[in-house]
């Protein structure tokens, strides 16, 4: 749940170079805060964190100002990036590079080891509203590598937004909105699908929109999702894939070629992956290697251990290990892979 992380007033404002950090002065980095002397002054900013991300939303019915300097830097290196959603108002933001503006709608970037100046103004209607979000660099790398220490501005004047920051918005909104139900976990999970969002827009941004692709490319597309689509079908051919996607067998291998690959391959290559990664999961220990083996399209568990050992070296049992599996109820004598029946005995574990 969103708390206060300061509100300021004409009866307080002379103390906001102090109270903008917080009470513990822990938010942001160090800097210089100040307030245009109006005739109103009514500042608020609330704070839901996650983890070690803050998701702020500011408004303020006056002119707010920060800055940073290389002082500022050397006393507190904390280096921390600042996602900018400005809803009402502008963000005016200057530096070595030049000035910038971001509108209503805009998204921008910024870092705190360069020096830079920003502006928060209000709107005709002395109303400013921002959304920003603060992530330690080395956690935003993660997700954006490319370099941003001078600031990044996407404005909607120059061209429609890519839709990923609309909807990344939109998830960091609805965490901050939530109540206490939200788990710190999954509150975690939709800030880091929100922050991989922004990384898929500014990429594409940076590759200035992807090309254009070609038919050949669209109809690899199709088979690829038809693939995956009807993976745990044991009965999955290339007859199928080619009247799934409305083209013919030889049409289907010569986009496959394309790829690098043929059918046979990918469709294993892709059972086995994934039958590795639902071994490795946490929550599949109670799974047995039998279902695994049927639900990626295996049509035996054997056929499956053996494809398996020849890809891994190991069997499904050795890679999962003895921990993996648990008895199950009902009888004291179960079918292993290989078709023979053993005796369990107190204590023992049944690897199917």
């Amino acid at each position: 749940m969103a708390e206060t992380l300061f509100s300021i007033d004409r009866r307080n404002a002379h103390d906001c170079q102090r109270r903008f950090r917080g009470e513990r002065e822990l938010e942001y980095y160090r800097g210089d805060f100040w307030i245009e002397d109006a005739s109103v002054i009514d500042v608020r900013s609330e704070r839901r964190a996650v983890g070690p991300i803050s998701i702020i939303r500011q408004r303020s019915a006056t002119n707010l100002f920060f800055r940073r300097t290389r002082q500022h830097i050397r006393e507190d290196a904390t280096d921390l990036t600042i996602l900018w959603f400005v809803k009402r108002g502008r963000l005016a933001f200057s530096n070595q590079c030049g000035n910038r503006i971001a509108n209503p709608g805009d998204f921008a970037i910024t870092r705190s080891m360069s020096p830079f100046f920003i502006e928060c103004q209000t709107d005709a209607e002395h109303t400013q509203e921002i959304l920003h979000v603060t992530v330690p660099t080395h956690i935003l790398r993660a997700h954006i590598p490319q370099d941003f220490s001078t600031g990044l501005f996407l404005a909607v004047d120059r061209h429609e937004l890519p839709p990923e920051l609309k909807i990344a918005e939109d998830m960091l909104t609805a965490v901050f909105d939530a109540d206490e139900r939200l788990g710190e976990l999954s509150a975690r999970q939709l800030v880091e699908c929100a922050l991989g969002l922004v990384g898929n827009a500014v990429r594409a941004e940076a590759e200035n929109a992807p090309a254009r692709q070609s038919i050949a490319d669209r109809r690899l597309a199709d088979v690829l999702r038809f693939i995956e689509v009807h993976l745990s079908d044991p009965q999955l051919s290339t007859a199928m894939v080619a009247r799934g996607c409305g083209i013919s067998p030889r049409y289907l291998s010569f986009l496959l070629r394309l790829k690098g690959t043929s059918f046979s391959e990918l469709v294993w290559e892709q059972r086995l992956e994934k039958a590795k990664n639902w071994l490795l999961a946490a929550d599949a220990r109670d799974i047995s290697i039998s279902e695994i083996a049927y639900g990626v399209g295996f049509k035996s568990p054997a056929h499956f251990s053996r494809m398996f050992k020849r890809v891994f070296k190991q069997n499904p049992r050795e890679f999962r290990g003895a921990e993996g599996d648990f008895p199950r109820a009902g009888g004291d004598v179960e079918p292993s892979l290989g078709g023979e029946y053993r005796k369990l005995t107190p204590g023992s574990v049944l690897l199917q």
